[in-house]
């Protein structure tokens, strides 16, 4: 008899929608329905979900996993082989920011301010001066560069919490709507596009769409911004790209 849409949820650990997302865009038809016309799988579905799941928390989008699996060529053991070895590396990295967040914990334990540099470390190789740079370079002649060094000069230490607290929960939501197999260019993204920008705007510098987008741009072709809000959800510095350029569009 196979197994349900609803049981398949619960042993992958996805939602429902999820499931009927995957089988209304090819990715994962069920082998069967039931008499009722319901969605069953068997065990050869299974490993397909496995192998999509695998290649989801890598960070690969819906339709380049579809390619993968779907190439008569390809062989399900060198799969397993190459999602071996890039989950070995994306171990390894947080490993790696894993220490660096204990070091801040223990830092605030123990009352003492870190460095600009130290709190970075959180972000891997990642060089706050280069940053700096990057910025001055790109803006360093516009207003929105000096309101941006103007505010951020005012700020306390509770400031910084709370916009830190702020970008935190709008990644936490960008990277639920991922799971839900949203595209970036839906509704519920592009409105948390526009939240995003909002935030820039209230809270450093005025980011007129233009600029929004080469921010976005940025977070995908700097490593370090990918890593970033990759380490949030695989995946998410393109979704974040994506939906960024789709709600500049909507707003042109």
């Amino acid at each position: 008899m196979g197994y349900s849409v609803g049981q398949v949820a619960g042993f992958a650990g996805v939602t429902v929608r999820t499931l009927h997302h995957y089988d209304e865009i090819g990715l994962l038809s069920p082998s069967s329905r039931s008499h009722a016309g319901h969605r069953r799988y068997d065990d050869a579905d299974l490993d397909r979900l496995q192998q999509i799941l695998f290649y989801r928390e890598l960070g690969f989008p819906l339709d380049e996993v579809a390619v993968l699996l779907d190439d008569p060529d390809s062989d399900p053991r060198e799969h397993l082989r190459r999602q071996h070895t890039l989950l070995s590396d994306r171990i390894a990295r947080l490993q790696q920011m894993a220490k660096a967040v204990e070091h801040a914990m223990e830092a605030k334990k123990m009352g003492i301010n870190l460095t600009p540099e130290e709190k970075f470390e959180v972000f891997g190789d990642a060089d706050p001066d280069q940053y700096a740079e990057e910025v001055e370079q790109r803006w360093g002649g516009t207003d929105a560069y000096k309101e941006s060094q103007r505010r951020a000069a005012s700020y306390t230490k509770e400031d910084w919490q709370r916009i830190q607290a702020e970008g935190e929960d709008l990644n936490l939501r960008l990277a639920a709507l991922l799971d839900s197999g949203a595209a970036a260019d839906s509704e519920e993204a592009m409105d948390l596009a526009e939240e995003h920008r909002a935030a820039i705007e209230r809270n450093h510098y005025t980011c007129p769409y233009e600029m929004h987008t080469c921010l976005g741009e940025m977070y995908v072709s700097d490593e370090r911004f990918t890593a970033h809000y990759d380490s949030v959800r695989p995946g998410l510095a393109v979704f974040l790209r994506d939906a960024i350029l789709a709600n500049a569009v909507r707003r042109a």
